[in-house]
Protein backbone atom coordinates (compact mmCIF):
# COMPACT_ATOMS: atom_id res chain seq x y z
CA UNK A 1 0.00 0.00 0.00
CA UNK A 2 0.99 3.58 -0.66
CA UNK A 3 1.22 5.78 2.24
CA UNK A 4 -1.83 8.09 0.65
CA UNK A 5 -3.78 4.61 0.90
CA UNK A 6 -2.84 4.05 4.18
CA UNK A 7 -3.76 7.67 5.97
CA UNK A 8 -6.71 6.98 3.89
CA UNK A 9 -8.12 4.11 5.64
CA UNK A 10 -6.68 5.13 9.11
CA UNK A 11 -8.99 8.47 8.26
CA UNK A 12 -12.11 6.71 7.36
CA UNK A 13 -11.48 3.85 10.51
CA UNK A 14 -11.17 6.98 12.91
CA UNK A 15 -14.47 8.34 11.43
CA UNK A 16 -15.73 4.79 11.74
CA UNK A 17 -14.92 4.51 15.52
CA UNK A 18 -16.34 8.04 16.04
CA UNK A 19 -20.14 7.70 13.88
CA UNK A 20 -20.31 4.35 15.49
CA UNK A 21 -19.21 5.48 19.56
CA UNK A 22 -16.90 2.10 18.68
CA UNK A 23 -13.63 1.40 20.89
CA UNK A 24 -10.97 -0.08 20.26
CA UNK A 25 -9.15 -1.98 17.75
CA UNK A 26 -11.17 -2.91 14.62
CA UNK A 27 -10.75 -6.24 14.27
CA UNK A 28 -12.89 -8.67 11.42
CA UNK A 29 -14.46 -11.49 13.50
CA UNK A 30 -15.76 -13.80 10.65
CA UNK A 31 -17.25 -13.26 6.69
CA UNK A 32 -21.00 -13.24 5.94
CA UNK A 33 -22.65 -13.35 2.91
CA UNK A 34 -25.79 -10.90 1.91
CA UNK A 35 -28.74 -13.55 0.96
CA UNK A 36 -28.70 -13.78 -3.11
CA UNK A 37 -32.72 -13.59 -3.00
CA UNK A 38 -32.77 -9.90 -0.76
CA UNK A 39 -33.50 -7.07 -2.55
CA UNK A 40 -30.96 -4.62 -3.19
CA UNK A 41 -31.16 -1.79 -0.30
CA UNK A 42 -29.56 1.58 -0.59
CA UNK A 43 -28.34 2.41 2.95
CA UNK A 44 -29.35 5.03 4.69
CA UNK A 45 -27.74 6.71 8.35
CA UNK A 46 -26.50 4.19 9.62
CA UNK A 47 -26.63 1.16 7.50
CA UNK A 48 -24.60 -0.25 4.85
CA UNK A 49 -26.35 -0.64 1.21
CA UNK A 50 -26.81 -3.97 0.47
CA UNK A 51 -26.37 -5.61 -2.75
CA UNK A 52 -27.68 -9.42 -2.99
CA UNK A 53 -24.62 -11.82 -2.72
CA UNK A 54 -22.09 -9.54 -1.54
CA UNK A 55 -19.61 -10.64 0.66
CA UNK A 56 -19.31 -8.52 3.94
CA UNK A 57 -16.48 -8.25 7.45
CA UNK A 58 -18.53 -8.96 10.13
CA UNK A 59 -16.90 -6.53 13.14
CA UNK A 60 -19.64 -6.66 15.69
CA UNK A 61 -22.42 -8.48 16.59
CA UNK A 62 -24.92 -5.88 18.05
CA UNK A 63 -27.84 -7.27 18.97
CA UNK A 64 -30.64 -9.88 17.59
CA UNK A 65 -32.07 -7.70 14.59
CA UNK A 66 -28.34 -6.49 13.30
CA UNK A 67 -24.89 -6.80 12.48
CA UNK A 68 -21.97 -4.17 12.20
CA UNK A 69 -20.25 -4.90 8.67
CA UNK A 70 -17.88 -3.62 6.50
CA UNK A 71 -17.88 -3.87 2.73
CA UNK A 72 -15.15 -4.28 -0.12
CA UNK A 73 -14.60 -0.66 -0.32
CA UNK A 74 -14.09 0.05 3.25
CA UNK A 75 -18.07 1.68 4.56
CA UNK A 76 -19.12 0.90 7.69
CA UNK A 77 -22.22 -0.20 8.86
CA UNK A 78 -25.53 -1.77 9.98
CA UNK A 79 -27.00 -4.65 8.49
CA UNK A 80 -30.23 -6.69 9.05
CA UNK A 81 -29.48 -10.13 10.50
CA UNK A 82 -32.02 -11.83 8.48
CA UNK A 83 -30.40 -10.97 5.60
CA UNK A 84 -27.29 -12.71 6.09
CA UNK A 85 -25.99 -16.22 5.21
CA UNK A 86 -23.17 -17.80 7.04
CA UNK A 87 -20.33 -18.98 4.33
Amino acid sequence: MTLKACKKEEKMDREFQKKFKFEGSISVLTQMMVDPAATEKRGRAKNLPLRPGEILDVIQFTNQEQILCRNSQRRYGYVPRAVMLPL
